[in-house]
């Protein structure tokens, strides 16, 4: 698991480079990213990565996230090339305990994906249904986190086939195991075992599309 002082060398490289190649110190690190001197230690010293934040700063460079996170190297900071794709990024949405429906009015940003998770996810040709959005809860760990970004494919949303599903019902939006059972309804399975299954009707939800991937955040 990635953890903040594993991408501060590289951060602080970049920041460096910005405003004339002099030494920074994890105070301007936090000052940039927007998060308080305090918060950003506690952060630091539980191993905490601000994803969303660590976002915002490779878009506004247009810094690959893969490579800052993973070592996935470009010819240079800004350098975009055919290796990489973008897939939209809802941010204020979040899945797994509730919190809404999927609204594609609401604000997005792009976040760029290398081709070797592109591959992953069903190659660069799926990057344009593809959706990322934000877990929320600990009902699917240890498969998924609380604050995780995962990628959905838009057009993968057959539940008889196995996998994880974001599905939209009346309550909420929920990442899920589905289980279609024989009477038309479906069984809202978690990998957390102290969660029990939720059964819903099958026309009382929309299946918004299959997890593909997921990236570890906070």
């Amino acid at each position: 698991m990635l953890r903040l002082e594993d991408v501060l060398p590289k951060m602080k490289e970049i920041i460096s480079e910005e405003i004339g190649k002099v030494k920074i110190f994890d105070k301007d690190v936090a000052e940039v990213l927007g998060i308080k001197q305090l918060s950003f230690a506690t952060m630091k010293k539980r191993g905490r990565l601000p994803l969303e934040e660590i976002l915002e700063f490779c878009a506004q460079r247009k810094i690959s996230i893969n490579w800052l996170l993973y070592n996935q190297s470009t010819k240079s900071l800004e350098a975009q090339t055919d290796k990489y794709v973008n897939v939209r990024y809802f941010g204020d949405i979040f899945a797994s305990a509730g919190g809404g429906a999927f609204n594609y009015e609401d604000e997005s940003e792009e976040i760029a994906i290398d081709e070797h998770m592109a591959t992953l996810m069903g190659g660069k040709a799926q990057m344009k249904n593809i959706d990322a959005i934000n877990v929320l809860g600990d009902s699917m760990e240890p498969t998924l986190h609380d604050g995780d970004i995962i990628f959905i494919n838009r057009t993968l949303k057959d539940v008889n086939k196995n996998g994880i599903f974001a599905i939209s019902t009346e309550i909420g939006l929920f990442v899920k195991r589905v289980m279609p059972k024989s009477d038309g309804s479906l069984d809202l399975i978690s990998d957390n075992s102290m969660y029990g299954v939720e059964t819903v009707r099958s026309e009382n939800i929309e299946v918004i599309g299959k997890v593909v991937g997921s990236v570890r955040g906070m």
